[in-house]
């Protein structure tokens, strides 16, 4: 694989260019903004209509499209309610172009776009969901939507708890930015999933490389960004409205949203959005099972105003939800658990049922945001912006008497973040920001419980100071960035009514060096190399007890260190007419990685006996690639394929680490079987997903690895044009078949099939 890898670079980089006569390989950058205050436009399009060939510009107004040809070129651009803007441009060389759009009274008639450009601007590979893709998501949950991406599976406890899985990685090596803000919740347990509503995002975009330098010591594995719409400008009024049902639990999804722009203030715009989610217990191919029901209910609203050089917003979000725990998945001891793995299946034969006993989960996170940016001389850009979150996680086991009522773990975790950056451009090809930014936690056990907490109240503030510049000129950007982090974390809890308090320092630096190599029109090479490091988190420092949602004992050890990461990130893409192919190659060394393995003894208590899970340092190696491909056969057909495979080894035992996703690849066609002016027609996707069996196991574990599997799935789609508006309707089923099967990466795997078929009809109103 390496040497493959390598003969393509080296061919790409050497040998092609020798044979290729006047390469059309030069490159237009530049950035839409309005033209009445000079504010960045989001989703123009710009099409050179001399080379037939366009872009998209992204949330910072920027865009770039690649493989031009010398000579004249004429550019037009178009955004929904500007003037159309045409320009001659002589290009001879690479050129940054500034275009500014004036907004007219008349409502000009949609564009579909076919192209995206991605929002943060990286060497690391970034992918994205958007558009009609990310509609086609909706009633699903974060870490479902994100296993379409090649490279990005998910963690999960049953079907309700998933946590998306970057190259591997997940939990608190991922970092989440909910519009802006870094997502802090209680991430580190195996069944505590982000709370993260998907119905807010225009687009969700996933950094497979290491991105601590923009973005903090979290974001060692990666970082998903969930990105709204920009608010309205001008005075206008739309909205959307999302209806869907699906048969397996019989649940019911449905979401809002409505936005407009002053009539009497210019440049002050507003948004609210909602949604809600019910539904029953789940059905495997052969049997149901027992208290798997889901309740949720989200809302949003935001406020902004933006002037010629003054820009503000504030933003407030909500999201709770009550999650079903499988009851038979609290066995409490190695022989129940041993007895259910024999038995294939729960020892409860369930029926259908909405109610939510225990043991469940209930989760509420309040999200408050001010954000605000002042426009200097020559494109440079002040940022402010403050963000307060409050998590309360309560975890029910089953008890007896009035304990039943009661929370075994009862937590509430409280962060404030401020983070202050300056953009700028120095000379020609030169530009970069600066910035620092400070995040204060404070977590309390709240008392009542009857139980020891399983972690200790805590304090934690953590202090960075980061530079990122990017040079360009010609085929070539060359992106690098340094920064520093201090951390504190202050411990306190009662042991044997005895006081135990710990007060660590953690400090490190991390640092990248990356860029992007354009060969011509067709082909494009980005490698980023970055060094990474994550303190341990409290959970691995000092849990100490029975952690109620796994029904286990686990084991900290505060003598841990930081772990550290070496990660080198490669990717070539190739584009020529109808096909487009990207092959993503990494390789991650992780200095004393922590992970959780389970021990072969149990813990004997009047509580009863349970299972022992330890908190482990090594150091481990992680390697792998993505491929996806996509080929427009013809108008009517196009093919797809989404590929992934990692390998992880545990360098000092000479072993594997657990948890890994197994190799996996999907592959479909799509059909449009009609088309006219008015209409896109009907749209019909079939695919096949298939996993292979996960043979990388550790020594230990309760169960063997499940065996591979393929999934058919199916999906028909079709758009109706209403006046001004559109209705948009979509029938999907997952599972075609009904096949019971089971994934490595669920930890439910030991005990239960995975879900049915499932029938998902959905309707979406956009006005």
């Amino acid at each position: 694989m390496k040497r493959i890898i390598l003969s393509v670079i080296f061919y790409l980089t050497f040998i092609q260019p020798v044979f290729s006569q006047q390469p059309c390989n030069l490159i237009l950058r530049g950035k839409v903004v309005h033209l009445e205050n000079n504010e960045p436009i989001e989703g123009a399009y710009i099409w050179l209509i001399t080379e037939e060939k366009g872009a998209i510009s992204d949330q910072q107004g920027n865009f770039r499209i690649q493989g031009i040809c010398h000579g004249k070129v004429i550019l037009k651009t178009q955004y929904l309610g500007h003037k159309e803007h045409l320009d001659t441009l002589e290009i001879r060389t690479n050129i940054n172009y500034t275009i500014r759009l004036a907004a007219e009274d008349l409502r000009l008639e949609g564009v579909e776009i076919h192209g995206h450009q991605d929002a943060l601007l990286t060497s690391n590979a970034i992918s994205s969901i958007y558009g009609e893709f990310l509609r086609e998501s909706r009633g699903q949950n974060l870490g479902e939507m994100l296993r379409k991406i090649p490279g990005i599976t998910s963690y999960s406890s049953g079907q309700s708890i998933q946590k998306p899985v970057i190259h591997g990685l997940h939990s608190n090596r991922i970092l989440i930015m909910n519009n802006g803000v870094r997502l802090e919740g209680q991430q580190w347990g195996a069944e505590h999933a982000p709370e993260i509503d998907p119905f807010l995002a225009k687009e969700i975009a996933v950094v497979k490389g290491a991105e601590t330098v923009r973005f903090g010591p979290e974001a060692m594995g990666g970082v998903i960004l969930v990105n709204p719409a920009p608010l309205p400008l001008k005075p206008e009024f739309s909205g959307e409205f999302d209806l869907i049902g699906f048969s397996n639990g019989r649940g019911l999804n449905a979401a809002a949203m409505v936005q407009g722009g002053s009539n009497k203030i210019r440049g002050l715009g507003y948004r609210f959005q909602t949604s809600s989610k019910i539904a029953g217990n789940i059905q495997t191919p052969g049997y149901m099972l027992d208290n798997t029901g889901v309740r949720e209910f989200n809302f949003s609203g935001a406020l902004g105003y933006s002037s010629s050089r003054l820009g503000a917003e504030a933003y407030f979000s909500h999201f709770q939800s009550t999650i079903g725990i499988l009851s038979d998945s609290h066995t409490g001891n190695l022989s129940d658990l041993e007895s259910i793995i024999e038995n294939g299946r729960p020892f409860r034969d369930a029926v259908f049922s909405y109610r939510i006993n225990n043991p469940k989960q209930e989760v509420d996170h309040q999200l408050f945001k001010l954000k605000a940016h002042y426009h200097l001389h020559e494109g440079a850009k002040l940022n402010l912006q403050y963000a307060f979150q409050r998590n309360h996680r309560q975890e029910f086991d089953r008890r007896r008497g009035e304990l039943n009522n009661r929370p075994s773990l009862d937590m509430e975790l409280f962060t404030n973040t401020l983070d202050f950056s300056f953009a700028h451009q120095t000379g020609k090809n030169w530009d970069g920001s600066i910035g620092m930014s400070l995040m204060q936690q404070a977590n309390s056990n709240i008392p009542g419980t009857g139980v020891t907490p399983l972690i200790p109240n805590f304090d934690m503030w953590n202090l960075g100071f980061y530079a990122i510049e990017k040079f360009t000129k010609g085929p070539i950007e060359v992106e690098g960035g340094l920064r520093y982090d201090f951390r504190n974390l202050q411990s306190a809890r009662f042991v044997n009514r005895e006081l135990e308090q710990y007060n660590l320092d953690f400090r490190n630096f991390s640092s990248f060096l990356g860029g992007v190599y354009t060969f011509d029109r067709n082909w494009t090479f980005s490698t980023n190399i970055a060094t990474a490091w994550r303190p341990p988190n409290v959970n691995e420092l000092f849990s100490q007890g029975l952690h109620h949602g796994l029904a286990a004992i686990e084991l900290g050890n505060p003598e841990f260190v930081s772990e550290e990461s070496y990660k080198w990130l490669n990717s070539i893409n190739f584009e020529k007419g109808n096909f487009t192919a990207e092959l993503t190659a990494y390789f991650n060394k992780i200095n004393n990685f922590i992970y959780l393995s389970p021990r072969e003894e149990q813990f004997v208590s009047l509580r009863g006996t349970f299972n022992v899970f330890e908190y482990l340092q090594t150091d481990a190696l992680l390697y792998g690639a993505d491929l996806s491909a996509k080929w427009q056969i013809t108008e009517a057909l196009e093919f797809f394929s989404r590929s992934s495979l990692i390998r992880a080894n545990d360098l000092i035992n000479e072993g594997f680490l657990p948890f890994i996703p197994a190799d996996r690849t999907e592959n479909g066609l799509t059909f449009i079987f009609l088309k006219n002016p008015k209409s896109s027609g009907p749209k019909v996707t079939v695919s096949n997903l298939f996993v292979a069996r996960q043979n990388r196991e550790p020594d230990f574990d309760f169960a063997p690895a499940p065996h591979a599997y393929a999934l058919w799935n199916l999906g028909l789609s079709k758009a109706f044009p209403i006046k001004d508006n559109k209705l948009n309707l979509g029938i999907q089923v997952q599972n075609l078949f009904d096949q019971s099967y089971r994934d490595y990466m669920n930890r439910f795997r030991y005990f239960t099939d995975e879900i049915g078929r499932n029938l998902f009809i959905k309707l979406n109103y956009e006005f």
